[in-house]
């Protein structure tokens, strides 16, 4: 499909300029203020008034995720309609094998999962034991696409690991250029809070941010960071929701360490207030690190401001209410996870860039081009540029909106943002020179492409 897009202010993570573009083949062709084709344009767009950015990449979703308590209710169909209308065109989820099974196998069986998705994909894979195949097997990944490994070091009764075993995942996967993304929580202090908690019967909502306090998250990123510089391996934290967190990923950054670092919205814009209350309302926001203090968010907001925290995920892992009331009796119960993939973008933009919290070009940069350039998906994805693939936004900056579940697209009767107002959302999403939504709607089901990434 050829698309001429005319009038639009283009915005990447350092420039800003006015100039038309053009898409033939599914990537970008030409950028210039006056362009000329010989070959039939199949559409022309006019976007006076609008901003076009790259198409955000959420760097850290769990698409059809197997619980306890059944699957995350978004697969990788529905979970990425939301994020394609929310203007998010590249998601990369994860594959977590089963004790004995082999990495290589569990990310087969993963992909098949995942080429439902409407969007390009690709995938982390999470080593969850250490035995005398996983180096080989560590190889083979590296072979099939994989670049980045995620290790837990919470959630040891299941897929976590000891700090012997991240430390030779680290060693190994740094030898090989790729890059390690840690889940940094203290595992065995949070389980010992945890059943002091239940010993005492605090099992409701309100005590599962007490049983993982900020030292929990600090202290296991230092570990982290330490264990980086012994194995030179880069790494990138995820959901950072901490102040002192912040603290020692900057320090490492400053001593010139590869420590990347994402947050979540979530740690952005709400706090832990919202455990009070009654177990409907308060159990949607049982996730994992747990909602913080006011602080928390204010060092949050100044460390992206800094470049500190480099992307933004959204760590999408939404659950209906009845699965949540699993653990009606004790919050230990309650699966993990909260939806965002289609609120990122809009979030973002409202309460960073119009409140002057982060300029256009950091909003591109933490959405899409950060990412893009530490998972190796740098110039393809993440950037406006003849021959990137043509996966665009084109924003209308004045639309207001108040998210609800009535109105939102994840498959999910639980909305944590619900009520938020709203300014500025993607009119039209093009991915792969296709276009994918328009005015809200979803107006093609074809499906993505697992993104195949080198070291």
């Amino acid at each position: 499909m050829n698309i001429l897009i005319k009038n639009g202010t283009i915005i990447t993570s350092r420039n800003a300029f006015n100039s038309d573009i053009y898409i033939s083949d599914g990537r970008i062709a030409q950028i210039a203020n006056s362009i000329n084709v010989l070959e039939k344009i199949d559409r022309t767009i006019d976007a006076k008034g609008r901003f076009i950015f790259p198409g955000g990449i959420d760097p850290h979703v769990h698409m059809h995720l197997p619980t306890t308590a059944g699957f995350s209710s978004d697969n990788f169909e529905t979970g990425s309609k939301a994020a394609l209308i929310g203007g998010t065109t590249t998601l990369l989820d994860f594959v977590t094998p089963q004790k004995g099974q082999s990495l290589i196998d569990a990310f087969i069986d993963r992909k098949s999962d995942a080429d439902k998705s409407l969007c390009d994909y690709s995938l982390h894979v999470s080593p969850v034991e250490w035995t005398n195949q996983t180096e080989n097997e560590i190889k083979d990944c590296i072979e099939s696409g994989i670049t980045s490994f995620k290790v837990y070091m919470a959630y040891k009764n299941s897929i976590g690991l000891e700090d012997e075993d991240i430390f030779k995942v680290m060693k190994l996967v740094g030898e090989h250029g790729g890059v390690v993304t840690l889940h940094c929580e203290n595992g065995d202090e949070i389980e010992n809070l945890r059943n002091d908690l239940s010993q005492n019967g605090n099992l409701s909502p309100e005590f599962h941010p007490v049983s993982r306090p900020n030292h929990t998250e600090a202290g296991a990123i230092q570990m982290a960071i330490e264990m980086a510089k012994l194995t030179k391996c880069p790494i990138y934290i995820v959901h950072t929701s901490t102040s002192d967190s912040i603290q020692y990923i900057e320090k490492a950054q400053k001593e010139g360490y590869q420590v990347y670092s994402e947050t979540c919205p979530q740690y952005l814009l709400l706090d832990d207030s919202k455990y009070q209350g009654d177990f409907a309302s308060a159990c949607k926001y049982v996730l994992s690190p747990p909602l913080r203090k006011f602080e928390d968010q204010h060092d949050l907001w100044n460390a992206i401001s800094k470049g500190v925290i480099k992307t933004i995920g959204t760590d999408h892992c939404p659950f209906n209410l009845e699965q949540k009331k699993a653990g009606i009796e004790d919050f230990r119960k309650i699966p993990n996870g909260a939806g965002g993939v289609e609120h990122r973008m809009k979030l973002l933009f409202t309460f960073g860039v119009l409140q002057n919290r982060i300029s256009y070009n950091q909003f591109v940069d933490i959405t899409s081009t950060q990412a893009a350039k530490i998972f190796g998906l740098y110039p393809q994805k993440g950037e406006l540029a003849v021959g990137s693939d043509a996966d665009l936004i084109i924003w209308n900056p004045k639309t207001e909106n108040t998210i609800s579940i009535e109105n939102h697209h994840q498959n999910c009767d639980l909305e944590i943002y619900a009520g938020f107002e709203t300014i500025g959302e993607p009119e039209i999403v093009i991915a792969n020179g296709e276009i994918k939504v328009e005015n809200g709607m979803l107006v093609s089901e074809s499906k993505g492409r697992f993104l195949k990434r080198t070291i």
